[in-house]
């Protein structure tokens, strides 16, 4: 519920009615701070999808999300409120279980209870864009293709960032 209402609301705010559509689809970019379920429903209502580039993940552990329209620049980042928890039962006053209780008043608090908004600034650079391939540049030590500007420039040249910065993996061997 929390990631539905997140979406439409930072849609409502950049001015988007219909996100999914062939007209608006191209005009939005969204980043999801979180990798919870709230992020699956933003994607979902928006249509914003990481293989369209049109879905960014930053991987704060926020439960957040930045809506840009990409035409205008309008931009504004939708927090849930922690507060909104502790209200739940002044929403949902008599329901069985916590869970219950949640989902029921999350459907029916106010926008200004369950989010703050922030309107921001989100500066893009031209390999942020949905679109095609901008850029392909070969790692110097490994020789893996970096795609859309995604590289880490060292004093031996530009690699990409499992080498140049380290990974999220580790110990790796060919098979």
């Amino acid at each position: 519920v929390v990631g539905v209402r997140m979406a439409l609301l930072g849609c409502r705010l950049i001015g988007l009615t219909d996100p999914r559509s062939r007209e608006q689809i191209k005009k939005l970019i969204v980043y999801v701070e979180m990798d919870r379920c709230t992020a699956d429903a933003v994607a979902h209502v928006t249509g914003a999808r990481l293989g369209r580039r049109s879905l960014k993940f930053a991987d704060y552990g926020i439960m957040a999300a930045t809506f840009v329209r990409l035409d205008t620049g309008a931009a504004f980042r939708v927090v849930s409120t922690e507060a909104a928890r502790e209200l739940c039962p002044l929403y949902a006053p008599g329901l069985a279980t916590k869970v219950e209780g949640q989902l029921a008043a999350y459907k029916r608090m106010p926008d200004s209870v369950l989010f703050q908004v922030q309107q921001v600034r989100v500066p893009l650079r031209p390999e942020d864009l949905p679109g095609p391939t901008r850029s392909k540049v070969a790692c110097v030590r490994c020789g893996q293709v970096v795609r859309d500007g995604r590289l880490v420039e060292t004093p031996e040249g530009p690699q990409c960032i499992p080498c140049g910065r380290g990974a999220y993996f580790q110990d790796a061997r060919p098979v």
